[in-house]
């Protein structure tokens, strides 16, 4: 009978979606004077994504490694319970920051953009909390279909890397973006999501 490493392996890979709110930030820093509001609001989000960022990626790490070689299926279940739990829950906190700093002021449309990121937020901290239910729910004993319960995980885990990337990066566009980037905690999870994707 086969082990779950394939699968393992397969969960592992769909998790290089990292941390949510980086991406549109990479590579970013604007220099001018800008809108001072803009900038306290963008300070506000900012400071809450290291923290949360660096408990996603050591989730992201806790399955990647409970992905190795002849690891038992309690073992993996009980890591990558435990790492969902986490990422949804610092996913959740994302959305109250965000939702607390308010609508980023002198933005086009930013009342909608913010709430957007807000709902995207708090729906991926309900969908990794589903997959803890599910991953909680997977018979151990019975390797076929422990298998079959991890592959189908690690396809909407994989789904949900992208839909969280696409519905935050409407929220960081023009000013928004620029203002973030000029923040030193954003400049900070930005080069740690660079440094991941050098990893991986």
């Amino acid at each position: 009978m086969e082990g779950t490493k394939p699968v393992n392996k397969k969960l592992a890979a769909a998790l290089s979606g990292g941390a949510v709110l980086v991406l549109a930030l990479s590579g970013c820093g604007g220099s001018d004077d800008g809108n001072k509001e803009l900038d306290a609001w963008a300070k506000q989000v900012c400071d809450s994504l290291p923290a949360q960022d660096a408990k996603v990626d050591a989730a992201n790490a806790a399955i990647k490694q409970a992905a190795t070689d002849n690891n038992a299926p309690e073992n993996v279940q009980k890591t990558d319970s435990q790492a969902f739990q986490d990422m949804s829950d610092a996913y959740a906190v994302l959305a109250q920051a965000v939702q607390k700093a308010g609508t980023p002021p002198g933005v086009d449309g930013g009342a909608k953009k913010q709430k957007d990121a807000v709902t995207a937020l708090n729906t991926l901290s309900t969908s990794y909390a589903d997959l803890k239910k599910q991953v909680d729910a997977l018979d151990t004993k019975d390797q076929g279909k422990f298998a079959d319960g991890l592959a189908d995980i690690a396809t909407q885990l994989g789904t949900l890397s992208k839909t969280g990337n696409t519905a935050l990066k409407n929220l960081e566009q023009g000013d928004v973006k620029d203002a973030m980037a000029k923040q030193d905690s954003c400049k900070k999870v930005a080069a740690s999501a660079s440094a991941r994707a050098t990893r991986s």
